[in-house]
């Protein structure tokens, strides 16, 4: 049989969100490349999406519903699957009300019919939802309060850079269309700096590499920016005529000293020195800052911060430089789609303390989950008080592709669809097009899309009639926004469509804050910084991006005995501890056993490891991270957990 090749869009948790052309022979995919015409990624895609493949076929890959029974899985039908379901939804409604059922949809796929998901639930008659996010909410709202709305360069314009200061961020490993963007402006003579405490594979890229303490960005953005005004170099109109609070700020400046500001942030005076002559000569400089950067309570400082120090050097609002941190992945869709508006607003859970959230509830107790594109129990922190959350919690319904942790712990088993086998409309957090997501091959085995999923079980309930509609009639409406910017789901079929954001944002000097000025952070407390310092627990852990394998996108058969982690050796030396031993990595809440890698890039204050690993497989570093909220955001302060190492006697 002839091969066929079917264009798409990959729908996983990555800023890339790559075009792909599928090549398929005898109804299997047989490779997955990027497409060469996308605009953005130009035929780049990364191994993992190569590698993708043996997920779609994996032998552990579950594509059949299934019902656990007292003596374990056991497989069923889908109407058996949806029926009890669908029974057990009605008694907990007509018992406690529906916000005894938490509906949890995770970041796994963010493609527009999966927008429905919730309108099922609100349909229902509204259950408890979340707010909050694992990700970059601190980053957002944190931008939100310096510019009025975060709206980030187009990825496109980074080319009119003659400097990135890749600020946590790692693109080699998280963001891969972004690396000819970088190279472009190497080979044009300009700098690349990458600004984080773990050497990332992007620093072999750098003509600098930074590595400030965990969580002490914050004193590098301020000792650049003092830099700067010492030598006078300061964007004096932008400061005066489209600021507000620049005097203050610079009060906060005052403060310290620049040798004060780099001894908090970890880095020598040079690193600062090369930093501001980078803003100062090499403009325009544009700023990305990555999502390790949110990862701590109070990383609201970094962020506004860096938005100070690019205010102050005159790189907010020109062509080639900005600020940049994502995009609204949701912008495309019309949000009453949603269908937030049908009932009284509902009760909703903070993610970052989703454990706690669910075992504290009350009036109604959470007596159901129902879960997609997600795997909380391994990805939320402080895994053992989710284990004991979800355990408490009489039925749950999982929707997946493996028996992971969270499906574990489930009642009904029901198989999804990966993107390989839809159709759908996907957006991106890292630039501005939307793409098709165009089916390449059949189902395998039982599985289901979401969509088929929800509106085979709507049809157990009033609601049918205003849920059953074909997927194309949905996306019409879903879509309605790249109707009224001039597109056509018949043309995004096959090319992108760019949503309408300028490619370098605020050239007007403009800003949607209260002050229709850029807006400086006047108010900074060194304390909140210093808390959770602990001489017990010495090390930051930092769980970073893996290179093989997004979040927790694994199978059993992907994990190696034991979680690595890596540590300076002359730290080793002190905890009696070599390479290649096991060890305990221990917190104020939890330990596990890894194996010890030694790595005199590390800095001595860290201890590095790949997230994403599974308990059931003797992984979960979520086992050791602390639960809690950021200031702003409600994001996952990740990084906000201390550990120590212990030998193995």
């Amino acid at each position: 049989m002839t091969e066929t090749q079917i264009t798409t869009t990959c729908t996983r948790d990555c800023p890339n969100t790559c075009g792909l052309t599928a090549t398929v022979k005898d109804g299997r995919v047989i490779s997955l490349t990027g497409a060469k015409e996308h605009p953005f990624t130009r035929g780049l895609s990364c191994h993992k999406t190569a590698a993708y493949i043996e997920r779609v076929y994996s032998k552990e890959r579950i594509t059949s519903p299934m019902i656990r029974s007292i003596s374990g899985w056991k497989r069923c039908t889908w109407d058996e699957a949806l029926d009890l379901t669908a029974d057990k939804m009605k008694q907990f409604r007509d018992e406690d009300g529906t916000e005894s059922i938490l509906y949890y949809q995770g970041y796994g796929e963010r493609t527009g019919l999966k927008l429905l998901n919730k309108y099922f639930f609100n349909l229902f008659g509204g259950v408890t939802t979340l707010r909050g996010s694992l990700c970059g909410g601190t980053g957002q709202a944190s931008q939100n309060l310096d510019l009025g709305v975060r709206i980030s360069h187009d990825p496109l314009d980074h080319y009119n850079s003659k400097a990135m200061i890749l600020w946590a961020r790692n693109p080699v490993v998280t963001n891969i269309g972004l690396v000819p963007n970088i190279k472009h402006v190497r080979k044009n003579g300009g700098r690349i700096i990458v600004i984080d405490p773990f050497r990332n594979k992007t620093a072999a890229l750098a003509d600098r590499y930074i590595a400030p303490a965990p969580g002490k960005d914050v004193y590098l953005a301020m000792a650049a920016a003092k830099i700067i005004y010492e030598q006078e170099k300061e964007a004096r109109e932008f400061l005066t005529n489209h600021c507000h609070g620049a005097q203050k700020y610079k009060t906060l400046l005052d403060r310290y000293t620049i040798k004060e500001l780099c001894c908090l942030a970890g880095v020598t005076e040079n690193d600062a020195d090369y930093l501001a002559d980078t803003l100062i000569n090499s403009a325009p400089a544009s700023i990305l800052l990555g999502w390790g950067l949110h990862r701590y309570k109070d990383a609201h400082y970094s962020i506004r911060a860096i938005d100070a120090l690019a205010a102050i050097a005159g790189t907010i609002g020109i062509e080639g430089g900005g600020v940049s941190q994502g995009f609204e992945e949701y912008g495309p869709y019309d949000p009453k789609y949603w269908g937030d508006e049908l009932n009284p607003p509902r009760r909703t859970l903070l993610m970052p303390v989703i454990g706690e959230e669910i075992i504290k509830a009350q009036n109604p107790k959470i007596r159901m989950i129902f879960s997609t594109a997600a795997n909380p129990v391994c990805m939320a922190p402080n895994s053992n008080k989710v284990i004991e959350a979800w355990q408490q919690v009489e039925f749950k319904v999982y929707s997946g592709h493996f028996m992971d942790d969270t499906a574990e712990l489930a009642d009904v088993f029901l198989p999804a669809t990966t993107f390989l086998e839809e159709d759908d409309v996907m957006a991106s957090y890292g630039h501005n097009y939307v793409g098709a997501v165009n089916k390449a091959i059949e189902p395998v085995g039982e599985a289901r899309t979401d969509f088929h999923m929800f509106s085979s079980l709507a049809k157990r309930f009033s609601f049918a009639d205003r849920f059953c509609r074909p997927a194309e009639a949905w996306l019409n409406d879903i879509c309605s926004p790249i109707t009224e910017w001039g597109g056509s789901l018949s043309a995004l079929k096959h090319e992108p469509f760019r949503i309408p954001e300028p490619m370098a944002p605020y050239l007007d000097k403009h800003f949607p804050t209260p002050s229709g000025k850029f807006e400086f952070m006047t108010e900074f407390d060194q304390q909140l910084l210093e808390h959770g310092n602990d001489e017990h627990y010495p090390y930051t852990l930092l769980s970073v991006a893996a290179n093989s394998t997004i979040c927790s996108e694994r199978t059993m058969a992907d994990h190696t005995s034991l979680p690595e982690v890596s540590m300076h050796p002359d730290e080793a030396l002190l905890h009696k501890v070599k390479n290649g031993d096991e060890i305990i990595v221990k917190s104020q809440i939890g330990e596990i056993r890894a194996k010890l890698r030694t790595d005199e890039n590390v800095r001595r204050d860290c201890l590095i490891s790949e997230r994403g690993g599974w308990i059931k497989a003797g992984h979960g570093l979520n086992r050791l991270t602390l639960d809690m909220a950021s200031t702003i955001g409600n994001g996952t302060p990740y990084y906000q957990t201390k550990v120590t190492v212990l030998p193995i006697i």
